[in-house]
C-alpha cells in the first residue's frame, strides 16, 4: 500500500480523499493556493505545502509545482480528485515519470477516453451502445458532411471532439443551418480547446441522463455499482442526483452494466470510472467516459456500501479489487443536493465569509463539506461549498429526509442555492421520478 499521498485538490473532495487515507493509515500532504490556507483538510493533513498564488493556472493546474511538492515531502502517490488536472493525461504521465503513483489509470486510457472520436470508437468496439453518428471525424468536404446528416436524420448536434463541461457543441434542427454550424464549432474548439476536430451525432430531443459507475483493477476484474440519474441540470451542470436511476428498463439496464464492464477490461482500465449516457424510449446511449471520481460518487456509496475512493487507492496501488460482483447488493435509494454559494435566482456566485455554519444530521443523512463558522468561500474557483445525501430504504422516503436536511441546513452570512433545492425536492414532476434533462431548465424559463 502506499504509505503518503499529495491530494492535488481543494474543497469538499480534498477532505474526502484525506479521510479516506486516514482510515487507510495513509499520510497525507496537502498542497493549496495563497487563499486557501484556512481549508479544513488543509489543517488536518500530515504536511502541508504552499505551491502558488490564487489562480488555479498557477496553482491547482501548475503541473511542475504540484511534483515539486511530493519530491519535497517525499510522497509516494497523488489523488487528482475530480476536475482540476483529474483528467489530464500530460499530469498523469509526468507523475509517472517523475516516479510517483497516479491515483487513476494510464495517462494512455485518459487520452483515449478524453477524445470524444476515440472514445466512441472504443466503445463500439466493446458493445457498448453509441448514438448513431459520424462515426469519427467530420471531413472537410461538404457534401460528404451533408449526407453524413442526412443519413443520421436532424436535428443532430455538432461536437468537439475535445469539448466536455457542455462547451463546444452545437444543435442543429435544418440542413441550411449545417455547414454554418459547423464552421462556427470548429472554431470555437480551436480557441478553446486547441483542438478544431468536430464530428456529428443524433440529438436526442428528450433524453435522461443516466450513468454507470464502474471499478476496475487493470488486472482482469471490473464490477459495475449500479447506476445515478442526473437528469436535473442547468446549462449541462448537474444539480440534483440519485441513485439507483429509477424507472429504466431493466433488460437494456443489465446489458449495458455487462458492455461497461467488457469495455473496461478491453482498455486496461484501472480505478475508478462512471460511463455516461443518454437514456430515451428504452434505450442508451454512450456520451461519454469520465476517467476519475465523479462529484456524485456519494449516492452509489450508499446504495452499495463500498468505499469508492479507498478501493480507488488500492487499486491504483497494484492490488486486485478487493470485492466482487456478487458482493455488491443495491439497497435502497439516495439523493444527493449540490449546495452552491451563489443566489438560487440569478446563480451569481457568492463568495464571502461563513458566519455560521450547521450541517444536518441524522439516520441516513450525509454531508460532505469543508465548510466551517468563519471560513471565508474564496472567489476564484467552482462554487460548491457542500453536498448534502440521503439515504432511505424507498425513493419516496429519501426524498423526504432530503427535505428535512435541507431545513436543518444553516448557511448564513453568504447567500446559497439551498431554496431552489427545497423546491426541486417538492416538485411534483421530480417526485414522480424519471424526469429529462431539460425539465429544470424549463421550469427555470432558461
Amino acid at each position: 500500500m502506499i504509505n503518503k499521498i499529495l491530494i492535488a485538490n481543494r474543497g469538499e473532495i480534498a477532505l474526502r480523499v484525506l479521510r479516506a487515507c486516514k482510515e487507510l493509515g495513509i499520510e497525507t500532504v496537502a498542497v493549496h493556493s495563497m487563499v486557501d490556507r484556512d481549508l479544513k483538510h488543509v489543517r488536518l493533513a500530515d504536511e502541508s505545502v504552499c505551491i502558488g498564488p490564487n489562480p488555479s493556472t498557477q496553482s491547482y493546474l501548475n503541473i511542475p509545482s504540484i511534483i515539486a511538492a511530493m519530491e519535497i515531502t517525499d510522497s509516494v502517490g497523488v489523488h487528482p480528485g475530480y476536475g482540476f488536472l483529474a483528467e489530464n493525461a500530460d499530469f498523469a504521465e509526468q507523475v509517472q515519470k517523475s516516479g510517483f503513483t497516479f491515483i487513476g489509470p494510464s495517462a494512455d486510457v485518459i487520452r483515449l477516453m478524453g477524445d470524444k472520436v476515440s472514445a466512441i470508437q472504443a466503445m463500439k468496439q466493446a458493445g457498448v451502445p453509441t448514438v448513431p453518428g459520424s462515426d469519427g471525424p467530420l471531413p472537410d468536404d461538404k457534401e460528404r458532411c451533408i449526407k453524413i446528416a442526412r443519413e443520421i436524420g436532424y436535428p443532430v448536434i455538432i461536437k468537439a471532439a475535445a469539448g466536455g463541461g457542455g462547451r463546444g457543441m452545437r444543435v442543429v434542427h435544418t440542413e441550411a443551418a449545417l455547414l454554418n454550424s459547423i464552421q462556427v464549432t470548429k472554431s470555437e474548439a480551436g480557441a478553446a480547446f486547441g483542438d478544431d476536430t468536430v464530428y456529428m451525432e443524433k440529438f436526442l430531443e428528450n433524453p435522461r441522463h443516466v450513468e454507470v459507475q464502474i471499478l476496475s483493477d487493470g488486472q482482469g476484474n471490473t464490477i459495475h455499482l449500479y447506476d445515478r440519474d442526473c437528469s436535473l441540470q442547468r446549462r449541462h451542470q448537474k444539480v440534483l442526483e440519485e441513485a439507483p436511476a429509477p424507472g429504466v428498463d431493466e433488460d437494456a439496464r443489465q446489458a449495458v452494466f455487462e458492455s461497461c464492464i467488457k469495455a473496461c477490461n478491453e482498455i486496461g482500465y484501472r480505478g475508478a470510472g462512471t460511463f455516461e449516457f443518454l437514456y430515451e424510449d428504452g434505450r442508451y446511449y454512450f456520451i461519454e467516459m469520465n476517467t476519475r471520481i465523479q462529484v456524485e460518487h456519494p449516492v452509489s456509496e450508499m446504495v452499495t456500501g463500498v468505499d469508492l475512493i479507498k478501493e480507488q487507492i488500492r487499486v491504483c496501488a497494484g492490488e486486485k479489487l478487493s470485492i466482487k460482483q456478487e458482493d455488491i447488493k443495491l439497497s435502497g435509494h439516495a439523493f444527493e443536493c449540490r449546495i452552491n454559494a451563489e443566489d438560487s435566482k440569478t446563480f451569481m456566485p457568492c463568495p464571502g465569509t461563513v458566519q455560521n455554519f450547521h450541517a444536518p444530521g441524522g439516520l441516513g443523512v450525509r454531508v460532505d463539506s469543508h465548510l466551517y463558522s468563519g471560513y471565508k468561500v474564496p472567489a476564484n474557483y467552482d462554487s460548491m461549498i457542500a453536498k448534502i445525501i440521503t439515504y432511505a430504504e424507498t425513493r419516496e422516503q429519501a426524498l423526504i429526509k432530503m427535505g428535512v436536511a435541507l431545513d436543518e441546513l444553516v448557511v448564513d452570512g453568504i447567500k446559497t442555492n439551498t431554496p431552489l433545492q427545497q423546491e426541486l425536492v417538492k416538485d411534483e414532476g421530480f417526485r414522480a421520478g424519471g424526469v429529462n434533462i431539460h425539465y429544470l431548465e424549463k421550469k427555470l424559463n432558461l
